[in-house]
């Protein structure tokens, strides 16, 4: 999974997967204990494409890096990586990156009735309502984040 650079704003860095190359690295058939530490049976290792696990809709898949902190309650950091699925339904409680009034922006979409608000997942950011003079165009739907650690 090489990203190709699409385009930059000053809120999210966007990327399109890399549809020339299918890269794939070794899993182990072994599950990785996250409480007391077994012996390994065999190290027999299959291979794992990310592309083909994380992508869906490749036509309508993108990636974009996040910046700032609005959304470190949702365990999106600063820096991490986001699969963005355009063409998924924007839906209620979905974490979505939306273009409003000519910004990028990642929230939780909170829609009600004839209401919909952007909403941080950080105390120290306010939600966002979305009034009827808004430019908004839901972009896409985050699917998977990747992380570094």
């Amino acid at each position: 999974m090489i990203p190709k650079k699409s385009q930059n704003t000053d809120a999210l860095t966007f990327f399109v997967p890399d549809k020339e190359q299918n890269v794939t690295i070794p899993i182990s058939n072994n599950t990785v204990s996250a409480g007391f530490p077994s012996p390994a049976d065999d190290f027999k290792q299959k291979r794992i494409s990310l592309d083909n696990t994380l992508i869906k809709n490749k036509e309508a898949t993108f990636y974009a890096r996040v910046s700032g902190q609005s959304m470190i309650g949702a365990g999106l950091d600063d820096g991490d990586l986001l699969v963005i699925d355009r063409s998924l339904e924007a839906e209620h409680g979905k974490i979505a990156v939306c273009f409003l009034d000519g910004e990028f922006t990642v929230k939780r979409l909170s829609i009600e009735k004839d209401t919909i608000t952007l909403m941080p997942e950080n105390k120290n950011y306010k939600p966002i309502k979305v009034s009827k003079d808004s430019d908004l165009l839901i972009w896409g739907v985050v699917t998977y984040v990747i992380k570094a650690v």
